[in-house]
């Protein structure tokens, strides 16, 4: 398995070597810049097995300022707005596990809506923010509601844009604490990819601080399935894009239901809404929503490692196979079981996948959603960096109004 260890411009280079589709889009990228409508997105999220190392260790640097905001801490909090509330439903559970406290994922607009009312009640409480700009009235909004309302809620910010307001506006403020990463994982592009996946991968750190050498290893062997992933299967992933499917359906279990859930957002960002999507559980599935799937569908099933969940993914999927329900499938993980393939299925085989362990894996699927959605955009005929050639959605939310409920008024 690869150590990670390639910088991000030799990365391309190598999965180049493999694949004939990544040569010429980087031999187009690199005659055509940015005109070629994906040089952004391709190198996000190419960077990533590498910049996943430097996360983890701008995290270990941070440990003093990370322990003074968890110390005594009795839950948790995850949250942010689109793609960072995912990043939270990603590692909530991981979390939980390894530091034995109530961990909760709520997005921006829930905390700034409901404010209060939606916090755990254990204290003292700590509020995790992802951002990937940091400038998103959400992010803020919510921010502020929490330290008006919930004075002694610690903050603990991890955001990507050092200038950003998140990051610049709340200096001094001895209840707030502020990781910034590599300035490379300020995605450029509309969608968040490696900024997701770092973001994710930075909070995991949480529940290392007693054991940052674990951590690190941990970084180290998704830093090599992603490389796996990238220069293995990059082929097989552009075939499946440029099916005959027109929707999508994203199953996933635990913190692989959260990877589900960006993943339908990616594929449905970088279509402009052409490819519908919908993201569920596996038990989930029979409860109604498997009438969403149809001849026309795609199934992209992110797979577990643990036996038991194995079982229950197994069973649902040869379900499908009974009812000949879905066009085709993507099987991805580690030791598929070649009978739950039918002709024209994919399998995305992943060697290390169970030994970083369930609890942690969200981030390798989301990297394969990712890939789907970049050459499903680009069958479609539009651009990866700009998909959304109307301005229906942008980069970073624009500003609205932020309102508040008569208890929500600064004391």
């Amino acid at each position: 398995m690869s150590t990670g260890s390639q910088s991000t411009s030799e990365f391309p280079a190598s999965v180049a070597r493999l694949h004939p589709e990544a040569a010429a889009l980087l031999v187009r990228d690199g005659e055509e810049g940015e005109a070629s409508g994906y040089h952004h997105t391709f190198r996000e999220i190419f960077q990533q097995p590498e910049t996943w190392l430097d996360t983890a260790a701008r995290m270990v640097r941070s440990t003093p300022r990370i322990e003074s905001v968890l110390a005594g801490l009795k839950s948790l909090v995850l949250t942010g707005s689109g793609s960072s509330e995912f990043a939270g439903a990603c590692v909530r559970l991981g979390l939980q596990k390894r530091l034995g406290v109530d961990c909760h994922s709520l997005s921006g607009g829930t905390i700034l809506t409901y404010g209060r009312d939606v916090m755990p009640p254990g204290r003292p409480c700590v509020m995790v923010s992802f951002a990937r700009s940091g400038d998103s009235p959400e992010s803020t909004g919510a921010v502020d509601l929490v330290l008006d309302t919930e004075p002694d809620t610690r903050q603990l910010f991890i955001t990507c844009n050092a200038s950003g307001r998140l990051a610049t506006g709340y200096d001094g403020d001895p209840r707030v604490q502020t990781v910034v990463l590599d300035q490379r994982t300020n995605d450029r592009s509309l969608a968040m990819t490696s900024s997701f996946t770092n973001m994710a991968l930075g909070s995991t750190f949480l529940g290392f601080l007693n054991d940052p050498a674990a951590y690190l290893e941990l970084c180290t062997g998704l830093s090599g399935v992603c490389e796996v992933l990238l220069e293995q299967h990059i082929g097989t992933l552009a075939h499946v894009a440029r099916g005959a499917f027109k929707r999508t359906v994203f199953l996933g279990s635990g913190p692989r239901f959260g990877a589900a859930r960006e993943a339908a957002l990616k594929m449905l960002e970088m279509t402009a809404g052409r490819v519908p999507t919908m993201a569920e559980t596996y038990l989930g599935l029979r409860h109604g929503p498997m009438s969403y799937v149809h001849d026309d569908t795609l199934i992209v099933c992110f797979l577990s490692s643990d036996p038991v969940l194995q079982a229950y993914e197994s069973d649902l999927i040869a379900e499908l196979n009974q009812k000949q329900l879905g066009a085709c499938k993507v099987l991805i993980g580690e030791g598929i079981q070649q009978d739950l393939l039918r002709p024209g299925d994919a399998a995305i085989e992943l060697p290390g996948l169970a030994q970083v362990g369930d609890d942690h894996s969200a981030v390798i699927h989301v990297v394969a959603g990712q890939l789907l959605a970049f050459f499903r955009c680009m069958a479609e005929g539009l651009k990866p960096d700009s998909p959304s050639e109307a301005g229906v959605i942008q980069r970073v939310v624009g500003d609205f109004t932020v309102h508040r409920m008569a208890e929500q008024v600064r004391r």
